[in-house]
């Protein structure tokens, strides 16, 4: 053990024993920030009261009748962001290899997918059920990736894969009962 509990501590959670305190800096700054990114697109497109003109067009939408109340998506979306943060850090703290390039491209991937998913709007579901579906596959894609870099960090994204999952047949269900709204552009 790290004659520093701290150091030990961080050590043990992101994986970043024999890393810099810089490389994990860096690290921080990259996962935080792609995952922020990713949040905040979604959430000024995200379908609320407090964003009236995104949450009207969602409302004018025929909804599938399984489909979470918001207050749902408040509580999982956020633990389900810490976890790819997370798995995203110790999968960049993890030794060089072209299996932790894959990884960290596929986790990228999983960012930008997810901010375009977002972005396209309850006018577009064309579009955001594509980027649903790819979503899913590169989400899918970095788990197997990141098993064989770092067993945890794939553990750790596995719940987010369910929910991406479920999410993507929310999104077909509304593709499927509103005609209107399929536009990919």
């Amino acid at each position: 053990m790290s004659a520093n509990p701290v150091r030990g501590a961080i050590d043990r959670l992101a994986n970043s024993r024999g890393r810099t305190s810089q490389h994990i800096a860096v690290g921080v700054g990259l996962t935080v920030g792609a995952v922020a990114l990713s949040a905040l697109i979604a959430r000024m497109n995200a379908p609320v009261e407090d964003n009236w003109e995104v949450y009207s067009d969602y409302e004018e939408l025929v909804q599938p009748p399984f489909k979470p109340p918001p207050r749902v998506f408040a509580l999982v979306w956020p633990p389900l962001f810490m976890a790819l943060t997370m798995s995203g850090l110790r999968v960049w703290n993890a030794p060089k290899s072209a299996e932790r390039t894959q990884a960290l491209t596929l986790w990228g991937a999983v960012q930008a997918l997810n901010a375009i998913w977002m972005a396209l709007g309850p006018n577009r579901l064309g579009g955001q059920l594509s980027a649903a579906i790819a979503s899913l596959g590169a989400s899918a894609a970095y788990v197997w990736r990141a098993r064989r870099v770092d067993p945890p960090a794939a553990n750790m994204v596995a719940p987010y894969v369910g929910w991406i999952g479920f999410a993507n047949v929310l999104t077909e269900e509304l593709w499927r009962k509103n005609p209107d709204h399929r536009s990919l552009h």
